[in-house]
């Protein structure tokens, strides 16, 4: 019997399906994470915004136009959030949320599928990291989960409802998966709901996570960021221990009562400070964001302020959305914004994003970097510097470094010759 698991979302999200992935193929079942035939789908959903619940949706049919007859399992942030919005999608055998992914599986292999209807037979949300099988090799970098949840509810954010309090994998447990994934790839990927948090439950720290496996012999890389933990330990703990000079520090809005009313816990100024950290200790880092446009509260002059802000940052790359609006959060309470006045300032906020990436990219030329070699694209290999910068080369190969030195831009990044 063969399963597909279909992942939207983030990387959270691709690292447990990689280990429903790893589970099932140990109990003899073949496994797949691309869109082809099989006689079982899995659909790991995301909610993080409107359009994203959307896919979720469409995915059943996506996945139904590979076998007609094939079952549909649903399960993640989407059906978490709203479980009914499957529960008349055809060949949908079963129906959970976040919760017990590994538990869930165990009935799916064995056949039990009632339909979860009712909200009271949904795994209670954890209050505990839960241990997952060691996950399926399905990408040149491998991601390593360390944490689950969220304590921030900035008031646009339907997650921390969906995932949970924040909680801390042990250290132990983290570092021992690590080893077993310098096996087999290059590069490792911390990734957590909200990684800043990683430890506070426990007594420990990011910084302390981030020494503990300053022996792991590979390139290593932190997922998203929140400015408050930035400091000279975390920073110092990274530049000695092997971690890649890239950032995704996450902003939201550069206008200081843009950012109060979203709940977010600074201010630009200090944010400003955390890059300006960064940059004394990475002079050449990557530092790239995510920026919301059109929040309920921002006015014209509000979006003109954060416009200048993001230019005076100077990011490397950045991820812009019009403000999506999730029923449940605070931010859902209040007037809404016109979507062609959202998509406006999300145009206009994507141009000087841009803008500061080719300035940045720009800068790099003549740099010489090691590249992680991941995938054919054309006629070029393509990978990533520690930086994070995309690099298109004719020097052929895949899962392997060389060093390049960084040319004309090209594309989503630069070419690079040996």
């Amino acid at each position: 019997m063969k399963f597909v698991v279909f992942t939207l979302g983030c990387k959270v999200n691709k690292y447990e399906s990689d280990a429903m992935m790893r589970k099932l193929s140990d109990n003899g079942f073949d496994v797949s994470d691309r869109l082809e035939p099989a006689d079982a789908y899995i659909i790991n959903t995301c909610t993080v915004t409107a359009e994203a619940d959307k896919k979720s949706r469409q995915a059943v049919s996506r996945v139904l136009k590979s076998n007609p007859d094939a079952r549909v399992y649903i399960m993640g942030c989407s059906s978490q959030r709203d479980l009914m919005q499957y529960a008349d999608k055809p060949n949908v055998s079963l129906i959970t949320g976040t919760a017990s992914k590994s538990a869930m599986l165990e009935n799916i292999m064995a056949g039990i599928s009632p339909l979860n209807y009712p909200p009271s037979l949904m795994a209670p949300l954890p209050t505990v990291y839960e241990q997952e099988p060691f996950p399926f090799p399905s990408r040149t970098r491998s991601l390593l989960k360390v944490q689950d949840g969220c304590n921030n509810f900035c008031s646009y954010c339907i997650i921390p409802y969906v995932r949970g309090r924040s909680r801390s994998r042990g250290l132990d447990s983290i570092a021992d998966e690590a080893r077993r994934l310098a096996i087999e790839t290059k590069e490792i990927v911390l990734t957590g709901i909200n990684l800043s948090a990683y430890g506070k439950d426990t007594g420990s720290s990011l910084a302390e996570l981030v020494r503990s496996l300053s022996d792991i012999n590979v390139r290593k890389r932190l997922g998203s960021l929140e400015c408050e933990v930035i400091d000279d330990e975390l920073l110092s703990a990274m530049r000695d221990g092997g971690f890649c000079e890239h950032f995704h520090l996450s902003l939201q809005s550069g206008c200081d009562p843009v950012l109060k009313a979203m709940n977010r816990h600074y201010d630009t100024h200090y944010y400003l400070e955390k890059v300006e950290l960064i940059r004394k200790y990475f002079p050449n880092a990557g530092i790239t964001t995510d920026i919301i446009c059109g929040f309920p509260t921002e006015t014209e002059e509000n979006h003109r302020e954060s416009l200048a802000f993001v230019e005076q940052v100077g990011f490397s790359d950045a991820h812009v959305f019009p403000y999506s609006k999730r029923d449940g959060t605070p931010a859902a309470r209040l007037a809404q914004i016109k979507n062609s006045v959202k998509q406006r300032r999300a145009s206009e906020m994507s141009a000087v994003t841009e803008k500061s990436k080719t300035a940045f990219l720009s800068a790099q030329c003549g740099k010489v970097y090691p590249v992680y070699l991941e995938e054919k694209d054309g006629d070029f290999y393509v990978g990533y510097t520690p930086n994070y910068i995309k690099v298109y080369t004719s020097s052929d190969g895949v899962k392997r470094i060389i060093n390049l030195r960084m040319g004309e831009i090209y594309k989503e990044g630069v070419k690079g010759n040996e």
